[in-house]
């Protein structure tokens, strides 16, 4: 990649990050709502941590660190490195001040800056700066809905920005896309850059199968609500049946019910309810409850994305997932930029894969168990960090991402 075009898309990335942020309070930037979340001054911190600690530690002449305690507060999972801050206590790192991480970033930025300039080392450096601006973009998508996670804790359910939700107009009524059986290709084939769970490319064979046209609306899921979903233990497996007694739920994540009416809590406040718009935050057993309901299924990964192959809309971000557009009815609508949406399969390595040699390796391969693969993209993915190969992962009972259904069923 050049490195003109690299320090500039390099300086957008990172400026989108802090721009996430500035809606927000130093106190709502403090703050952990659960330990799966963290505090919006982690992930700005964290960020910069990769690029410190993957990049600048290896290239920059004369290496010094910014601070050398933040090379355990903000280290997230990598052995490798060394010593990590609890995950669970995030939240009551007080100290350094959003100020402080701030000001952190802005170092890091200009020393980043300057190594690029260093073109005798640019192509190394390059593919490190990639993988790192892709990891920020994911972090700015945990960004959106940690904070939106943490807001709903609040009573008075505060707006991350203000503003009224437009109501969705009428959807079209979910039609099914037939896909006869085959040997199907999947996984990342072209030049663009991609993490190493996508690879290599190789082929699957998949039985004759149908797929939605759209996501599950509001309302269809209401329905499902509204008849027992919740209730009925034939409909669950028998860890998501255990998981919902113990939790005692009877509805997606931010349905709050007034009386007979129903809301949703957002990212821009409390809002009535919209039947058109696709259900989200659904947990893995949620998805696959409602979809023995409806006598269908989840797709597998493999079923998706060979239906999305041929799709070049990738959506744009929004706070708040769009419904189906007009011009949408004749082909699959809301693959990307509506909701991750849950498919069947176990998240576990392609034919062949391997993992990168050293603290980078532990990226992705070490997370292959007790996961769950989610396809797309969604209303809070950054643009130009979707694409039909990309495999997201969750643990069956996370539902405080804009994770929602796309129904499947065998022909």
């Amino acid at each position: 990649m050049d490195t003109d075009i690299l320090l500039e898309r390099f300086r957008k990335v990172r400026g989108d990050s802090r721009r996430l942020a500035e809606p927000l309070s130093d106190e709502d930037c403090c703050v952990q709502s659960m330990p799966d979340a963290s505090p919006i001054k982690w992930h700005l911190a964290h960020t910069t941590w990769f690029f410190e600690t993957f990049v600048l530690e290896q290239y920059e002449n004369n290496f010094q660190p910014f601070q050398p305690a933040f090379r355990v507060l903000f280290n997230s999972y990598y052995n490798g490195v060394g010593e990590k801050h609890p995950r669970p206590q995030r939240g009551l790192l007080t100290r350094p001040a959003l100020g402080d991480v701030l000001a952190y970033r802005r170092n890091v930025d200009e020393r980043i800056a300057a190594l690029l300039a260093d073109t005798g080392q640019g192509e190394a450096i390059a593919r490190l700066i990639e993988m790192g601006l892709h990891h920020e973009q994911q972090h700015q998508e945990l960004m959106l809905t940690d904070v939106k996670h943490m807001l709903s804790m609040n009573p008075l359910y505060p707006a991350y920005r203000e503003s009224e939700l437009a109501a969705a107009g009428a959807v079209p009524a979910m039609h099914w896309q037939a896909f006869e059986e085959g040997v199907v290709e999947i996984g990342h084939a072209d030049a663009g850059f991609c993490f190493d769970n996508e690879l290599p490319r190789h082929r699957q064979f998949v039985e004759a199968y149908a797929i939605s046209s759209r996501l599950v609306t509001n309302g269809e899921y209401l329905e499902f609500v509204q008849d027992g979903g919740y209730a009925e233990p034939s409909l669950w497996l028998s860890e998501g049946w255990d998981w919902v007694r113990t939790n005692t739920l009877e509805q997606p994540l931010y349905w709050r019910q007034d009386d007979s009416d129903w809301n949703e809590f957002t990212l821009q406040g409390l809002q009535r309810l919209d039947a058109h718009r696709p259900v989200t935050h659904l947990s893995f057993f949620e998805a696959d409850a409602y979809a023995r309901w409806s006598g269908a299924r989840l797709p597998t990964e493999a079923e998706w994305e060979n239906a999305a192959a041929s799709c070049r809309s990738l959506g744009e971000p929004a706070l708040h997932p769009p419904a189906v557009e007009n011009g949408e009815q004749e082909e699959l609508a809301q693959l990307f930029g509506c909701g991750w949406q849950w498919t069947l399969s176990s998240y576990s390595p392609y034919p062949g894969y391997q993992t990168a040699a050293g603290a980078i390796g532990e990226y992705n391969g070490k997370f292959m168990s007790n996961q769950y693969v989610l396809r797309g993209s969604s209303c809070a993915t950054p643009s130009g960090h979707a694409r039909a190969t990309y495999r997201n992962f969750f643990p069956a009972t996370a539902r405080w991402q804009f994770t929602g259904i796309r129904l499947a069923k065998s022909l």
